[in-house]
């Protein structure tokens, strides 16, 4: 292990960005415990290299086991110096033809159980006075888009939870990242993605093209995610990392046109927005 190996923590590294980055941390150097949903996954995962590749079984949803878990590794692995919160997925529909349960499923993986894990991590890294929790959001979580506002949902939540938590600890040698990965190349919007039934027409104009888009860009997305590793990696070893990194072009420039727009609404609805402040005026009779 290199003087700069750290032991990683990082839920949901059977597939797509989680098992990047987990894969890149491995080959760096790092200590990398992941967490799987199947037993087959967990013995894929730990032979990528057997020393260093420590898998376990783990449903983010299950706030006991989250606990125990992260209990189990601090005793057995080691400290855990960084937290990925990567757990989680796609779930596609318009808002009105979303059932709640599944908004609520989506909630409970993409909020709640990142916040566990983050909640579970915090105590050890307090009390070490250092760590770096790194959670992964999405463009989705700084600019919505029409046909995934559930899924914009949770990722705006955790990026709120996360801004928060960050001020919180940063007395305490604690850094927070928020991860905003535009389209990679992974199974999120091929067989990860949750695709909520069609049963309004008047939607049809709007969204079978969008749904249509992604389906056929799957596997032809614009980002690498080897390099969405290399660039997470980038920062493990910062003195002040970012509280949010944007990755790729296509979110670089999306989330930034939602910047813009914001900006230019409240540039024309300052005066509005001003005439609600108290003044002695009010009080006149």
């Amino acid at each position: 292990m290199t003087p700069t190996a750290k032991i990683l923590l990082v839920t949901g590294v059977s597939s797509g960005l989680g098992r990047a980055f987990a894969a890149a941390a491995l080959d760096a150097g790092h200590t990398v415990v992941g967490t799987v949903r199947k037993e087959a996954d967990a013995e894929a995962f730990t032979a990528l290299h057997p020393e260093r590749a420590h898998a376990r079984l783990l449903d983010v949803t299950d706030d006991v086991a989250v606990l125990a878990v992260t209990r189990e590794v601090e005793k057995t692995v080691g400290p855990v110096d960084v937290l990925i919160a990567n757990a989680g997925y796609g779930l596609e529909g318009t808002f009105e033809e979303t059932p709640l349960p599944e908004l609520r499923a989506q909630f409970d993986v993409n909020v709640f159980g990142a916040a566990a894990t983050v909640q579970a991590v915090l105590p050890y890294m307090r009390e070490r006075r250092r760590g770096h929790i790194l959670a992964v959001t999405s463009m989705g979580g700084l600019a919505s888009f029409p046909g995934v506002s559930a899924y914009c949902g949770s990722k705006y939540a955790l990026e709120g939870i996360l801004e928060a938590v960050g001020k919180e600890v940063s007395g305490f040698g604690i850094h927070v990242t928020a991860i905003e990965p535009g389209s990679f190349r992974t199974d999120w919007a091929g067989r990860s993605m949750v695709r909520a039934p069609r049963t309004i027409p008047d939607y049809d104009e709007l969204f079978e093209p969008i749904r249509a888009a992604r389906q056929t860009a799957s596997g032809q997305q614009l980002g690498n995610p080897a390099k969405a590793a290399a660039a997470l990696l980038r920062i493990l070893d910062e003195p002040n990392p970012p509280a949010h990194l944007v990755l790729g072009a296509d979110a670089l420039r999306l989330v930034r046109a939602g910047r813009d727009a914001i900006d230019r609404e409240l540039d024309t609805w300052e005066d509005l927005t001003l005439s609600t402040d108290y003044t002695p005026a009010d009080d006149a009779p």
